[in-house]
């Protein structure tokens, strides 16, 4: 679906040396190499001229231009050029004439050499594709072909032979530029003779020639072709020819032949019967085939284009007759058609092909007088087939369609040079339009138009209009006479006014008048124009080069300084002006697609690999919030225009590049086009949210991009459409989370009503109950396609109530909302109950219980036969049993049954879930049997239900008491609920004395002793204490128990021993202090537990000298042992502190020297740098060995995990140059402070050597540890502070400095609290 757009046009007239009308240009040659064109004259002169001098002759020229020229001398004065093409190998020309002669003629040498004659003269010279070969066809009928040495490779009639050995030729040769056509690939060629049989001259055949050997391939039946026009299609698929049907009464016929000779294909040319073809020509790409057609009153130039099967007639240019128009594809540019006329002048059409799908989805493609109209919005049609059409008089050029409040107008510039206007109605009245053709009549006018380049509307009256005056198809078209004032490009305003007025539902296809109110003389070429949907009337116009300015009517284009910079890098035939923003702020926004495929935005480009876009819409108020574009890589991408603005696409898309690679990705944001050189023809704006893809075959095939689709749910979500947003969902199969999560589910509650009163279909309903699911699909299954920022209070609500409230909670949460929304909101139904019983079952944990009662209460209703009318809105209790069977697991369901008491309830969802009789049928029976509490206890216990069955057991009676008892014991939290539930105290002994038991069996030994005391189990509860190892509360309960004297003192005893046993000396001794009376036993445990003031109290008490020189003893030898250790320790601290500075200097020392190789090894491939680089992260700082490969070979993972085990087990050791040497000895030395509870020790042995006079070995003692705390602290603060810098300063990061520096700084300090202040150092 895409018109071919003419974007630019320009002329140049040649000097011509004879007189006008006496020399005529007849032939052209194409210099692909240099961009040249060669012009055979009638004079025998030979101009060239550069494309370039149509590039810049973009603008009208009132002056011609001299072309190089060349004189082909010949020697007889009757001889002329009858056929020339260029050689690229040799550079030059190869001229043929009507006397025989072959020239190589060299333009840039301006001389001219004889190759060779021929007999009977040269009627057309043809170059083979690959230029090795020419193909030469002689006045006497023969096809030569030789190499470019002028070796003749063979020679072979061209015409039939006949018995006698003549030929069917000719003798007037042909003036018709060549009858020969190659196929692409230069293997075969193809001409047009007469056939040897016919009766009329009109009979011709096809032959196929191989081009090695010259052997006739094949031959097409004799038919009657016009002339010698003949082409094949570079691809090689057909060879076009013509039909000459003027003895059927018809018009020619363009057919196609396959390279057998067999007809393939044909289409009429839509003309007059006795209208001729006299050339055909494929463009390079063979999407595009030309013909010149002469008529009565003009000459045209046709171009057609075929797709899905179907022949499109693109463009059509009349010319004069006495022009005498001839044309040449550029053979490199395939949409650049050259056209030339008979007395010099030079056009150049420069196409482009645009998308016939508008902004309203409306497609409205170009096919010769007819402008087919599909509504795409409406009705998916594939081409060529459409809903209705608009037949005008004469071949569609361009047009310009309008679209806004329900107003649709055309405006179509016609190849007649007329203006035909037409008022369609909305678009949701045309399908009553299907089928029909409505002629259109032209507007009136009193002044030409010129021939239209560029056409668009600014409002629905007022059309903005490039055209010219002064080419020779223009001056066809002018219907008056032009001044040599008027003559060039023009930017003009026309009018438009209706005589008729409008009916609506109907098209309003005459009656309009034009008028040009408004006419600018442009200096430049405009490359095109785009209404700027910002601001009513006005437009933007680009110009050569890319330059962008805003045109406003009365005003004309601002060029002057400007708040905007529109314009683009370089010239962007394609150019799109959407609206973007908001309802409140909006502005216009400038795209443009170059041909080099480069998307520009502006003067920046956002991709450079682009090959068609479009844009989505899904506000209704039309402004922009989608980019959709295609790759060359067929990538098909959906960018928010939000990302466009804030120059986020090199972050998310990183500009379309590097999309490629990332294929087997699971999110990913492209779509991978499934058919090579698919095209993006338009979109279905809205909640359709779809793309229209046309592949090179030229179907039509329609896609809906998750992201597309997820954005117009979303936008009608915030617009609260939901059943719009759950229609989408539904129709393309998103997850109904998303109606959900979007805004947060917390606000989704508050709209459940709403929501229930607009969906309003039970069904629907029921399929998104089903659906709900704890999962925040915004941010798992659908996190890389929503990104438009949901409505802030919505997030601010569901962050606020998220913090206090479970997050799990969704599901029953929303399902409760939809409950009672339908409840509220939808009429009584057996539909609405059985939606209920499924947000019932769908709860989590499902609520079968509340389900069950439901049916319950439905059944009841049915088993006391009521007729009312409310009996008649509720399903049978069959189906709605059936319902929630369907729902939930049968299993959970005959569970939650028996859970109500209901044993029919129960055997009814037995025989619904088809489970065997045998199975449920006898416990059902025995459960009947039993009494009320009973059947109720063993139903509990079935479901595991134990503090009801405890409940119900408990109310059965004494005689039940055993049972209540074992189940107590089975279930041990139930003896806190049975406590409550026994009333008689002797039963509740036997609780508390069961309860201890089972807490005595859990080695829960205190709890068990207190459970004891409760039920007066004296003996037990003193059995619990000393097991575990309570000695005050076990000689307590003693004491409650009145033991003996004897006893307590055998219980003292013992629990001594295994306070001993136990390291418990400290408790051990006053056991033995103050129950057995052991003052000698009681000192010693007092002294190993070195509590130095108590044991120096209990002997002054006591009076006992010899415990107090026994105590004296033991504090000063322990007095010598800690100052020994902290000596020992200081060294340490000396020696680990020393060993990591020098591992530290060396390790630094290293890594300066790799540092300073760093250039080196920048040299190196990554593979050995990655290696180097691996090695040294291995390498301790004494590695003095060279590397060698070998080290750097792979271990098994096996051997891996071994070597992390043998670490772990030899954690805390220090292993000399091993790679973790220094942090393990920082580790060892952060390890060696001595603890809280040996400072406490400290601390109380100073002062019991003062009270026993020993002061100097107290003073020892505590400067002994004072020394080794200061250097220890001092040392993990060296080791701290080196760790973390590149370098170490030999004269402040010393163990010295840093422990003079921590000397003063905490010498108040709480980790000090152990020193004696008499003792401290001035």
């Amino acid at each position: 679906m895409n018109n071919l757009k003419l974007y630019s046009e320009a002329s140049l007239n040649l000097q011509l040396h004879s007189p006008q009308g006496e020399e005529l240009i007849l032939f052209s040659a194409f210099d692909i190499e240099q961009s040249r064109l060669f012009f055979a004259s009638s004079a025998n002169n030979i101009y060239s001229t550069h494309l370039s001098s149509l590039q810049h002759e973009r603008a009208w020229s009132k002056t011609s231009i001299a072309a190089q020229v060349s004189r082909i001398e010949l020697d007889e004065a009757e001889d002329f050029i009858t056929s020339f093409v260029y050689l690229m190998e040799k550079e030059a020309l190869l001229v043929g004439t009507s006397k025989g002669l072959l020239l190589l003629h060299s333009v840039d040498e301006n001389g001219s050499q004889v190759v060779g004659g021929v007999d009977g003269g040269v009627r057309c010279v043809s170059a083979s594709p690959d230029g090795d070969l020419v193909a030469i066809i002689t006045g006497s009928g023969q096809i030569l072909v030789m190499t470019l040495d002028w070796d003749l490779l063979y020679e072979t009639a061209l015409e039939d032979v006949a018995e006698d050995g003549s030929t069917v030729c000719d003798p007037v040769l042909s003036n018709i530029e060549s009858p020969i056509a190659w196929r692409g690939d230069g293997k075969y060629f193809v001409t047009l003779s007469e056939a040897l049989d016919s009766s009329s001259s009109l009979l011709k055949r096809l032959k196929v020639w191989e081009r090695n050997s010259g052997e006739l391939h094949a031959v097409s039946e004799s038919k009657q072709f016009m002339g010698s026009v003949v082409d094949w299609m570079p691809s090689g698929a057909k060879v076009a020819a013509v039909y000459d049907r003027k003895a059927q009464n018809e018009c020619p016929a363009i057919v196609f032949y396959e390279r057998n000779g067999l007809e393939r294909s044909m289409f009429s040319i839509n003309e007059q019967v006795n209208a001729t073809v006299e050339f055909l020509k494929w463009n390079c790409s063979s999407d595009l085939l030309a013909a010149i057609v002469r008529c009565d009153n003009y000459d045209c130039v046709k171009i057609w284009y075929f797709s899905n099967n179907h022949w499109y007639l693109k463009s059509e240019f009349r010319y004069p007759r006495h022009d005498g128009v001839r044309f040449v594809w550029n053979p490199t540019r395939p949409l650049q058609l050259i056209c030339w006329t008979l007395g010099g002048q030079i056009t150049s059409y420069n196409f482009i092909w645009n998308s016939a799908v508008m902004d309203n989805s409306t497609a409205l493609v170009i096919d010769d007088s007819k402008i087919l109209v599909t509504p795409l919005s409406l009705c998916l049609m594939p081409p060529p087939m459409y809903l209705f059409s608009l037949k005008f008089t004469s071949v569609v050029r361009d047009f310009a369609f309008y679209s806004k409040n329900s107003k649709n107008c055309l405006a179509a510039f016609l190849s007649d040079g007329c203006l035909c206007v037409v008022e369609l109605p909305a678009t949701d009245t045309w399908e009553d339009l299907e089928g029909k053709e409505f002629p259109v009549e032209a507007s009136s006018s009193d002044s030409p138009f010129g021939s239209v380049l560029h056409l668009i509307w600014l409002d629905p009256h007022k059309i903005l209009a490039v055209s010219h005056h002064g080419f020779s198809h223009s001056n066809y078209l002018s219907q008056s006479s032009l001044g040599e004032e008027d003559l060039g490009f023009y930017l003009q305003e026309i009018e438009l006014s209706c005589s008729e007025d409008h009916v609506p539902g109907l098209l309003t296809c005459s009656g309009f008048n034009a008028k040009v109110s408004s006419r600018n003389s442009l200096e430049e070429t405009i490359t095109g124009i785009a209404p700027n949907p910002a601001s009513k009337g006005s437009a933007f116009v680009q110009f050569d080069g890319g330059k962008v300015y805003e045109y406003v009517p009365k005003l004309g284009i601002s060029r002057g300084a400007s708040k905007h910079d529109w314009s683009f890098s370089s010239t962007c035939p394609w150019m799109s002006v959407v609206l973007v923003g908001d309802s409140v702020s909006s502005k216009p926004l400038l795209f443009g697609l170059d041909d080099s495929c480069r998307l520009h935005v502006s003067r920046k480009i956002i991709c450079n690999n682009c090959s068609s876009f479009s844009f989505y819409s899904n506000l209704a108020d039309q402004v922009i919030t989608h980019l959709i574009l295609a790759t060359k890589q067929d990538l098909l991408f959906v960018v928010e225009i939000s990302d466009v603005l804030q120059k986020e696409l090199e972050i998310k898309h990183e500009n379309f590049i590097h999309a490629g690679k990332k294929k087997r990705e699971e999110n990913r944001n492209f779509i991978n086009m499934w058919e090579r050189g698919a095209k993006v023809v338009g979109v279905v704006h809205g909640d359709e949210a779809a793309v229209l893809l046309q592949p090179s075959r030229g179907n039509l095939e329609c896609i809906y991009p998750r992201k597309l689709v997820l954005a117009s749910i979303c936008n009608a979500l915030v617009q609260r459409r939901f059943r719009d947003a759950l229609l989408m969902v539904r129709r393309q199969r998103i997850d109904f989370n998303v109606l959900v999560d979007y805004c947060g589910w917390q606000v989704f509650l508050q709209s459940a009503a709403e929501f229930v009163k607009q969906v309003n279909n039970l069904n629907h309903m029921t399929e998104f109950v089903c659906a709900i699911k704890n999962e925040d699909t915004t941010e798992t299954l659908y996190k890389e396609f929503i990104s438009l920022p949901s409505p802030k209070e919505a997030k601010d609500v569901q962050s606020h109530d998220s913090k206090g409230s479970d997050s799990n909670n969704k599901v029953s949460s929303v399902l409760l909302a939809i409950r009672k929304a339908l409840e509220d909101q939808l009429p009584e139904t057996p539909a609405r109950e059985l939606c209920i019983l499924t947000t019932l079952a769908r709860s989590e944990p499902p609520a079968i219980d509340e389900a069950l009662e439901r049916i319950k209460a439905i059944r009841e209703a049915e088993l006391s036969g009521s007729s009312d009318e409310r009996r008649m809105s509720y399903p049978s209790a069959e189906e709605a049993l059936k319902h929630l069977l369907w729902l939930s697991d049968s299993e959970s369901v005959f569970e939650a049954a028996l859970g109500l008491y209901d044993l029919n309830l129960a055997a009814m969802v037995a025989l619904n879930s088809q489970r065997d009789p045998k199975e449920f049928l006898p416990f059902l029976q025995e459960l009947e049997k039993m009494p009320e509490t009973l059947m109720r206890y063993n139903i509990d216990l079935r479901l595991q239900r134990f503090e009801k069955a405890l409940k119900h057991i408990v109310s059965a009676g004494d005689t039940c008491y055993a049972d209540s008892m074992n189940l107590m014991k089975k279930n041990p939290q139930l003896f806190p609920l049975g406590l409550q539930l026994i009333a008689d105290p002797n039963k509740k002994i036997k609780v508390l004395d069961a309860w201890g038991d089972h807490l005595s069996n859990e080695k829960c030994y205190e709890d068990a002793a207190v459970t004891y005391m409760c039920c007066s189990s004296f003996e037990k509860a003193l059995k619990s204490y000393r097991s575990c190892g309570n000695w005050s509360k076990v000689l307590t309960v003693a004491g409650i128990l009145k033991l003996g004297k004897d006893e307590i003192m055998q219980l003292a005893h013992e629990l001594c021993e295994e306070l001993q046993a136990l390291g418990k000396p400290k408790e051990a001794a006053k056991i033995a202090l103050e129950y057995c009376g052991d003052i000698n036993n009681g000192m010693n445990l007092l002294i190993s537990a070195r509590d130095w003031e108590e044991a120096l109290r209990v002997a002054l008490m006591h009076n006992r000298q010899d415990l107090i020189s026994e105590e004296k003893n033991a504090a000063l030898e322990c007095a010598v042992v800690l100052i020994g250790e902290y000596e020992e320790g200081l060294e340490k601290v000396g020696k680990y502190l020393a060993r990591y500075l020098g591992l530290r200097q060396r390790r630094l020392l290293l890594a300066a020297k790799l540092q300073s190789e760093e250039r080196s090894m920048n040299d190196l491939d990554d593979d050995t740098a990655s290696e180097a680089s691996s090695n040294f992260s291995g390498m301790s700082a004494y590695t003095t060995g060279t590397r060698k490969s070998s080290a750097t070979s792979m271990r098994s993972s096996a051997t891996s995990r071994a070597r992390d085990a043998r670490r772990q087990r030899k954690k805390g050791k220090i292993r000399a140059g091993s790679p973790g040497e220094e942090l393990a000895l920082v580790d060892h030395l952060k390890g060696m402070p001595p603890t809280t509870e040996a400072l406490q020790e400290l601390k109380s042995l100073l002062h019991t050597l003062v009270m026993l006079g020993e002061v100097e070995t107290a003073r020892k003692l505590q400067k002994a540890g004072e020394n080794f705390q200061l250097s220890h602290m001092a040392a993990v603060k060296l080791a701290e502070d080196t760790v973390s810098t590149d370098g170490i300063d030999e004269h402040t990061q010393t163990l010295e400095h840093y422990t003079q520096s921590i000397r003063s700084v905490v010498q108040n300090s709480e980790a000090f609290f152990w020193r004696c202040k008499v003792f401290l150092s001035p």
